[in-house]
């Protein structure tokens, strides 16, 4: 007997092309709302005060 394959769908993946949709001042630095123009994903960015480059706080989130 042979067993049968899952059915599986190929997970599709691409480089993520980040724009910002909302940003805004906390006592910890700049918090920055992102969204993925390809693929609708969101992402929540944070820019310490004394940092000069943002830091993802959160993952990818889509919207299976």
């Amino acid at each position: 007997m042979i067993a049968a394959e899952p059915l599986t769908s190929p997970i599709r993946t691409h480089e993520h092309g980040w724009i910002t949709e909302s940003r805004h001042r906390t006592s910890e630095g700049l918090v920055i709302y992102v969204r993925c123009v390809d693929c609708d994903a969101h992402r929540i960015d944070m820019v310490p005060s004394a940092a000069a480059t943002p830091a993802a706080l959160s993952t990818v989130v889509t919207g299976a």
